[in-house]
C-alpha cells in the first residue's frame, strides 16, 4: 500500500513538474483513536491536477456492535489496511479518476477489495477504451481470482446514483468481499499478487489519457459544466460510498476520509444541456434506467 503510494505520488509530482509546476505532496501521519493510523498525501492548486488525495491507512480495534453486525465478518474485533486515491484536474477535458485497495479481516474472516472508476466531464471513446483495456489486462493476468466482465459491471453498479439515474462515470472495474480463506496460501497469495498488480495498474490506466487530453483549451462554459457535475460525484460519495462510511463509522480521520472530495462544486437548478451539444452527449453515456 506504501509502495502504491510512493509511486503515484512521484509520478503525478513529475507530471506537474512538466508544465512548470512545483507543487508537491504535502505529507500528513495521523493516528486514529483505538489503533492504528495513516499517511494522507495532498496536493493542491497545481498545474494539472486541481486536487489530488493518495492516501494510506493501518487501521484496527473494536467495532461497535451495530456496525459489526453489517460486515461479513465475525466479531468485533478488526483489522483493515488500504490505499486509496482521487486525483480531480483542472483541465475540464481531463477526467477524474478513482482507486483503492483495501484489505480486511473481521474475526476469522479476510477478505479483498477494490477497484478503480474513470469519471469525464467529456466522453471521449477512446479513454474509456484504454482505461477499461488496463484493467482488463491486469484482470486477465490473474484471471485465477479476478474477473473482468464480472467486476466490469459490479462497477456499473456500485458507482449507480439512483436518483438521479446516472452513472457516475464511464465505470472500471470493483470487487468487495473477496475472500481470502483462512489457510488458503496459495489463494492468499494469488489476491495479494492481484491487488500489487492494480496498485501498479493505477498510472498506466490514468496518465496516457492525462497527457492526451491535458492541453486542450477550456473556457468558463467548460469549466461550469466540469464544476456542476462534480457535484454528482460529491452526492455518490456522501450518500453511498461504502469507504466513506467504513471510515467515519470505525472513527477514522474525517480530513483524511473526506479528501476525495472536490475543491470546488456548484449545484444549479434543474440545468440541462442543450441537445446535440457536447455536455448532452456526456449524458447519453451516463444515463441508465438502472444499473446493469
Amino acid at each position: 500500500m506504501r509502495n502504491v503510494q510512493a509511486n503515484v505520488c512521484g509520478a503525478l509530482e513529475a507530471l506537474e513538474r512538466e508544465l512548470g509546476s512545483d507543487r508537491s505532496f504535502v505529507s500528513d501521519a495521523w493516528t486514529r483513536p483505538g489503533g492504528g493510523g495513516g499517511v494522507s498525501r495532498v496536493l493542491q492548486d497545481g498545474a494539472i491536477l486541481e486536487k489530488a488525495g493518495v492516501n494510506v491507512s493501518e487501521v484496527y480495534g473494536e467495532l461497535s456492535q451495530a456496525f459489526a453486525a453489517k460486515l461479513p465478518g465475525t466479531g468485533r474485533q478488526f483489522y483493515a489496511t488500504g490505499v486509496s486515491l482521487v486525483l480531480h484536474p483542472r483541465n475540464p477535458y481531463v477526467p477524474t479518476v478513482h482507486a483503492n485497495f483495501r484489505y480486511l479481516e473481521q474475526g476469522e474472516r479476510r477478505w479483498f477489495g477494490g477497484g478503480s472508476d474513470l469519471t469525464p466531464y467529456y466522453f471521449f471513446a477512446e479513454d474509456k477504451s484504454h482505461f477499461h483495456g488496463v484493467w482488463r489486462d491486469v484482470c486477465e493476468r490473474h484471471h485465477e481470482v479476478a474477473n473482468y466482465a464480472s467486476f466490469r459491471d459490479a462497477c456499473e453498479r456500485y458507482f449507480y446514483l439512483p436518483h438521479r439515474g446516472e452513472v457516475r462515470g464511464v465505470g472500471g472495474i470493483f470487487f468487495d468481499d473477496v475472500e481470502a480463506v483462512h489457510g488458503d496460501v496459495d489463494r492468499e497469495d494469488a489476491l495479494l499478487a492481484f491487488v500489487s498488480a492494480g496498485g501498479a495498474a493505477i498510472l498506466d490506466a490514468y496518465l496516457p489519457i492525462v497527457r492526451r487530453r491535458m492541453h486542450t483549451p477550456w473556457g468558463d462554459r467548460e469549466r461550469n459544466w466540469q464544476l456542476l457535475r462534480r457535484g454528482r460525484y460529491v452526492e455518490f460519495n456522501l450518500l453511498y460510498d461504502r469507504g466513506t462510511t467504513f471510515g467515519l463509522q470505525t472513527g477514522g480521520r474525517t480530513e483524511s476520509i473526506l479528501m476525495s472530495l472536490p475543491p470546488l462544486v456548484r449545484w444549479g437548478y434543474d440545468e440541462s444541456p442543450s441537445p446535440g451539444s457536447p455536455e448532452a452527449a456526456l449524458l447519453d453515456q451516463l444515463r441508465r434506467a438502472e444499473p446493469p
